[in-house]
């Protein structure tokens, strides 16, 4: 039996309900992140992720099967200016960043999650920028942990508090 091999792309309109469920789904499973009855508003971008390509310099990647199934999202910003967390990110010039990188629990374990941080990493060496900026939270351990392996560091300026959730920022140099 062959490996399976996995692409990423833009999204296409037709898959943004399918790939907000997904959010919603890793999300809402996550030990120790807050649940959607606890941040509504949150939950909501979540399901609607795909209204984020609405904004400039901004796409929804997703890392897809060969017979293209969604198995994967993140949401890349090639302009940090339409970043849209909280805290002092949205000032960096000359910066990348990602937010919402999610995979289904059905592909974890299978290096979903890395080629999606790769491809945005491409994408801010091929956008001229110098960095890549990204935010994580003590519940998303599994994905700080390949954050630091792929050469992220902390940037304790780039924390904030997401409602009484801390959020963590990392750089990574280009």
């Amino acid at each position: 039996m062959s490996k399976e091999e996995y692409t990423v792309r833009n999204a296409q309109p037709a898959e943004f309900e399918e790939i907000g469920n997904l959010m919603v789904e890793v999300y809402s499973q996550l030990e120790g992140f807050p649940k959607q009855q606890e941040q509504p508003d949150y939950y909501k971008m979540l399901a609607n992720l795909g209204a984020l390509t609405n904004k400039p310099s901004t796409e929804l990647l997703v890392a897809v099967t060969s017979s293209n199934k969604v198995i994967g999202a993140v949401v890349y910003f090639s302009d940090m200016q339409y970043y849209g967390s909280g805290g002092t990110a949205t000032r960096e010039k000359d910066s990348s960043g990602f937010r919402l990188l999610a995979v289904a629990p059905s592909a974890r374990g299978k290096g979903i999650g890395k080629l999606l941080t790769r491809e945005c990493m491409k994408k801010t060496e091929a956008d001229g920028n110098h960095q890549l900026v990204i935010h994580t939270t003590q519940a998303m351990q599994v994905a700080w942990t390949m954050y630091e392996n792929l050469g992220f560091k902390r940037a304790f300026d780039l924390d904030f508090l997401q409602g009484e959730l801390p959020v963590f920022g990392f750089r990574l140099a280009i």
